[in-house]
């Protein structure tokens, strides 16, 4: 009889095919097993260590925990992404240290830790999942075969037991960190919660104006100490529905906020590249402003149900998003242009403006280093009605700006 580890071989190489009935096959001897006593156990054992391994050859290859799990969850579902969690705990219990703290965070954030006793891990996981053996099994083989199959995508910063010259600079973690950015969580919790747009829109304003402002304090105070770093990234979700609208918003996000926006549809993620600080309020502030996006969505959909008798559509919905992102970017923009004029008056647009050309120019290096083969798709709009009414959502607060009608998004590949 072949041992487990060709068994499972056997199996993943089958289910990476086109045979269905080849791959069935394959995970019936998995079952079976390799005919000892203990043969069921043989089996768990190998699948863990295997997880456990070729989650690991993932991390030189730019993928993160957040990263993977997030696509796990996208493709395969809560049950196959919750193996490749426990695959990833085994991982991080076998590594030598040290291991940075951000990337303990990461695996903390998804509650990816060691649960089981023994080596029959897959035993006690399909137990406490409510699943027969041969789902879990053939959950562990697709989550291999996910692993197997995903690309090198752009290594943002270097991995436990990777040795770098020059380090992206830090990000930090997701708690207070700075007065400022805590005073900027508590003005989105109140937009987010308001029921009355025109206060949403205006408390996000004001959360922009301090965000600007925090970012020009670090700019200047960086200029003043020599150092080594470079600008780092994050990758936010785009998940469907409107995965495009969502990557747009990044986008519209991140250029109000110095940073570069790169979207990778087949990944289901957009890269963010900027400077800590930049980051930081990138994620703040497109987490928030989806949950406002879509709840204004809402709103004009059952605004436009009582007006005219029409039923949501897709195009509608999609239309409005778009809308909703381009103005709120140009709100956003006119935000850190005032808050960049009043910094220039204080102190001095010859020490402000050619710090802020040098972190800009270094932004869209790293962007050119990691992605040399950006290409741009022009937006399409399919409904006039979500068009309008997704500007006039995000148009309530008084700031200036007139909404722009094309827009052209860096796309991959």
């Amino acid at each position: 009889m072949p041992d487990a580890d060709e068994l499972i071989a056997d199996a993943l190489a089958a289910a990476r095919g086109s045979d269905v009935r080849l791959a069935e096959r394959q995970l019936d001897r998995l079952v079976v097993g390799t005919g000892a006593a203990d043969g069921a156990a043989d089996v768990d054992a190998a699948l863990l260590r295997r997880l456990a391994r070729v989650v690991g050859q993932l991390w030189p290859r730019g993928w993160q925990p957040a990263d993977l799990a997030r696509i796990a969850q996208r493709r395969l579902g809560p049950r196959a992404a919750g193996l490749l969690r426990d695959a990833m705990a085994a991982q991080r219990r076998d590594l030598p240290e040290p291991v940075p703290a951000w990337w303990d965070d990461q695996l903390r954030d998804l509650d990816a830790r060691v649960w089981w006793d023994d080596d029959r891990h897959l035993a006690a996981w399909a137990r406490r999942e409510g699943v027969d053996r041969v789902t879990a099994l053939r959950e562990a083989v697709d989550a291999l075969a996910l692993v197997a199959g995903l690309p090198p995508i752009a290594v943002l910063r270097p991995p436990p037991g990777a040795t770098a010259t020059t380090q992206p600079a830090r990000l930090g973690a997701g708690g207070s960190g700075s007065r400022i950015l805590d005073r900027v969580r508590a003005l989105l919790a109140k937009a987010e919660s308001t029921t009355f747009p025109a206060e949403a829109e205006a408390l996000t304003g004001k959360a922009q104006e301090l965000i600007a402002r925090h970012s020009l304090d670090e700019a200047l105070l960086a200029a003043g100490a020599p150092r080594d770093d470079l600008p780092g990234g994050v990758r936010l979700g785009t998940d469907a529905p409107y995965a495009g609208a969502k990557a747009l918003l990044v986008q519209e996000v991140a250029a109000a906020n110095r940073c570069e926006s790169v979207w990778s549809e087949e990944l289901g993620f957009a890269t963010v590249l900027g400077w800590p600080a930049d980051l930081e309020a990138v994620e703040l502030l497109y987490t928030s402003l989806l949950v406002q996006a879509t709840a204004a969505m809402l709103r004009g959909r059952g605004e436009r149900r009582a007006a005219t008798g029409g039923r949501r559509t897709r195009g509608y919905d999609e239309s409005f998003l778009n809308a909703f992102a381009l103005r709120i970017g140009e709100r956003l923009r006119a935000a850190t242009e005032a808050a960049d004029r009043q910094a220039a008056e204080e102190s001095g647009g010859e020490r402000l403006l050619p710090v802020l050309a040098a972190r800009s120019d270094a932004v869209r290096e790293r962007m050119e280093m990691f992605f040399p083969g950006v290409t741009r798709q022009r937006l399409t709009i399919r409904d006039a009605e979500g068009w309008a009414s997704g500007t006039s959502a995000a148009d309530r607060a008084s700031l200036d700006g007139r909404p722009s009608r094309q827009v052209q998004g860096r796309r991959r590949r």
